[in-house]
């Protein structure tokens, strides 16, 4: 190549150089004009909304080091509220985190299990966070706590649910179909994981109503249930826990005897002794097998 179409190319290289520098200024007046008129004087930035921090933490006394971990659900939280009492003065988020608090406490003192809880304070999660909480502790079972509220003002008692693909009756399904508002459901498999899923969950189903029946039987006789207290219908938080797992409702805060006795720390107390008995017998049974 002669010195005639190198400095062709030099001039090329040059034009092209200026060209990239003059988009550049371009670009730079540009943003400095955006900014100006937004009344900016940082650069430009991107807000991300980051969650708070969730923990793993396991309660329970040196002595129980290795026992079976039981996850406690204090149903409903931050801005989810739940079911409001008939009085209006305490919301279900709020009572469900202080039944959660004295169970978990309860089960510490005896020392038969390890505690873990999905949330120790007033904040919102979905579902999937919860039954997820149980899932990465390989959990020996999960208790997701509510309070139950109904247009009839005279409905009052607890009751506990279990996890099953048909609903006992028209309220439980109507009550799982409220609870699982806003669920992802899973995808589709492969037939053999599909099987295999199949197998897993009507063992969990077959566990959880165990559970639930040790839990009506303990608290029979120490606070009031509803006629035929064990129900069960598919709700997504039990499917997804991935371990024995019950929903149970204190009581009803819509009815104005039941609201004064949820709010007495003495009746949450002897709902939280009955739970923690029934937990406790329900691990040592699954333990001989």
């Amino acid at each position: 190549m002669g010195w005639q179409g190198r400095m062709a190319i030099v001039t090329t290289s040059r034009r092209t150089l200026a060209g990239a520098v003059a988009a550049a200024a371009v670009a730079s007046a540009l943003l400095a004009t955006i900014a100006a008129r937004s009344g900016a004087t940082a650069q430009p930035s991107l807000t991300v909304r980051v969650p708070p921090p969730a923990t793993d933490r396991i309660y329970g006394s040196p002595l129980a080091r290795g026992r079976p971990i039981v996850v406690i659900d204090a149903g409903h939280g931050g801005r989810d509220p739940g079911a409001r009492s008939v009085s209006g003065d305490i919301a279900e988020k709020d009572l469900t985190l202080a039944l959660a608090g004295e169970l978990r406490d309860d089960l510490v003192k005896r020392g038969r299990v390890r505690v873990a809880m999905t949330r120790d304070d007033d904040r919102y999660l979905t579902l999937e966070d919860r039954a997820a909480v149980a899932r990465r502790l390989n959990a020996a079972m999960f208790v997701s706590l509510h309070m139950d509220s109904a247009p009839n003002a005279l409905a009052r008692g607890a009751s506990v649910y279990s996890l099953s693909d048909i609903a006992s009756d028209a309220e439980a399904a109507h009550f799982a179909a409220t609870q699982n508002a806003g669920a992802v459901a899973d995808g589709p498999g492969s037939s053999v994981q599909a099987i295999l899923s199949d197998l897993a969950m009507r063992t969990q189903m077959s566990a959880s109503a165990d559970l639930a029946s040790r839990l009506v039987n303990k608290s029979a006789g120490r606070f009031e249930l509803r006629p035929q207290p064990h129900r069960f219908a598919a709700f997504h938080v039990l499917r997804r826990a991935a371990t024995p797992a019950v929903l149970f409702e204190a009581g009803y805060i819509s009815n104005a005897d039941d609201e004064v006795l949820l709010r007495d720390a003495a009746h949450r107390s002897a709902i939280a002794l009955a739970l923690a008995q029934a937990i406790e017998a329900d691990v040592a049974a699954r333990s001989r097998h």
